[in-house]
């Protein structure tokens, strides 16, 4: 199931207010800066910090890759 457009453009991630990355491949939104992703159950997107999943080296990297980024930082930009 696709989020909305208009929805991903209001969303923000709930620890820094930053916006977020909509990987529908993968069923998270996804934020680089906090290298922290939140999962979409049944076409609803889970922005609980507690539900969240903080995500390590080499999946951040995996997951920049498919945005077709090279961050490589973690970083709390707010």
């Amino acid at each position: 199931m696709v989020l909305d457009p208009g929805l991903l453009e209001i969303l923000a991630c709930p620890e820094d207010k930053g916006p977020l990355r909509y990987l529908a491949e993968e069923d998270i939104l996804y934020n680089p800066r906090q290298a922290r992703s939140y999962p979409i159950r049944d076409g609803i997107p889970v922005l609980l910090i507690s539900e969240s999943t903080l995500v390590g080296e080499d999946e951040q990297k995996r997951l920049d890759a498919l945005m077709g980024e090279e961050t490589g930082h973690r970083s709390s930009e707010s």
